[in-house]
């Protein structure tokens, strides 16, 4: 297949890279709600807690070390999404990935390495069994998943009762682990922070400057357009999947080795955090519109607020409450960017 097919059939939700600046191009491009909607909550959260130290390094730190554990898999997420699918089991593969590598390393006393190579193993495989059972019965993803969520869940505290007679388990990791996964650099700047700042970037190219972007803009904007054109879309959804799977597994690891513990718990509220990182970026439900810089800003968001509103004089309570707000006025601020872009767009062309 040329890069001339794929670009066809990806249709306008690729912004372009060489077009002429215009107002209506910037209002339509996902990331530009997400990113005023950042900009406002930190004015909103450095203006109430700046006696508190909230824009101190520690104070950034907080939050930028909060969006780096949702950051590393909301990207993945992301994709899903653009491709019109959709991965809840990451509640679980989280805490399955920390297990992993607990009970390989501290329980067993594996090299790291080892401890590591098991760890994503397993995660590429549950990553590949949602791929498989998602193209092969044409059962929507959300069931799919919701029941892996639940099988790997139980097969996490299976296992760990069955191996080491507990549900949590501690480990120790050698100086280099330490400061690639697990450990505290500059001004308390997490080592998952790197990780998700180099996601990102890897993604980005991923997403926006290869050939595979355009297959995954396609199959979430026409599966069937997308099959006809010759895009592999079964192999695709299963690749994307089993992304998913081990980014998972990469923010759980990091969770385990900074810890120096683990434990069999459900993450129930990392899917929520997730997907609201998601779509505050700019991500349609529907698939086939979204960017990566729009899913970061939107994952900055979502851990500005949930930070933030310990350096305020606000009741911490009100976190949630803000989140939900904050999620319904990006969707809303995101569907009137694209309409007022669509109606320039049509009046341009009227003259």
């Amino acid at each position: 297949m040329t890069m001339e097919t794929t670009s066809q059939t990806s249709g306008p939700s690729r912004p372009a890279t060489s077009t002429p600046f215009s107002v209506g191009a910037l209002f339509r491009r996902p990331e530009t709600g997400a990113f005023m909607g950042m900009v406002l909550v930190f004015a909103f959260f450095a203006y109430f807690g700046y006696d508190r130290n909230f824009l101190s390094p520690y104070g950034t730190s907080s939050w930028v070390n909060m969006a780096s554990t949702v950051g590393i898999i909301a990207i993945p997420i992301g994709f899903l999404m653009i491709a019109g699918e959709l991965d809840i089991s990451i509640g679980a593969m989280v805490p399955a990935a920390k297990m992993s590598m607990a009970i390989a390393v501290g329980y067993y006393g594996l090299p790291v390495g080892i401890g590591l190579l098991i760890t994503f193993g397993l995660a590429a495989l549950v990553g590949w069994v949602n791929g498989m059972l998602v193209t092969r019965t044409n059962v929507p993803s959300l069931i799919v998943t919701l029941a892996t969520l639940f099988a790997v869940s139980g097969l996490t505290l299976f296992l760990s009762l069955w191996l080491t007679d507990t549900t949590s388990q501690a480990l120790s990791s050698p100086a280099w682990a330490k400061t690639m996964f697990g450990d505290y650099h500059a001004w308390g700047f997490q080592s998952s922070v790197f990780w998700w700042l180099a996601i990102a970037a890897l993604s980005y190219y991923l997403l926006h400057l290869s050939p595979w972007g355009n297959w995954i803009f396609a199959l979430g904007g026409d599966k069937e357009s997308a099959r006809n054109a010759g895009i592999p879309i079964d192999k695709l959804k299963i690749a994307l999947f089993m992304l998913a799977a081990m980014a998972a597994a990469l923010s759980g690891t990091c969770e385990a080795i900074l810890s120096n513990s683990a434990t069999t718990t459900t993450n129930f509220a990392l899917i929520f955090n997730c997907i609201i990182a998601v779509v505050v970026g700019g991500v349609l439900l529907t698939g086939g519109f979204g960017t990566v810089a729009g899913v970061f800003f939107g994952t900055a968001t979502l851990a500005i607020v949930q930070q933030g509103i310990g350096y305020t004089p606000f009741d911490r309570n009100l976190s949630s409450l803000i989140i939900g707000v904050m999620l319904l006025i990006a969707v809303l601020m995101n569907d009137t960017f694209r309409n007022m872009a669509t109606s320039m767009s049509a009046s341009k062309k009227g003259k």
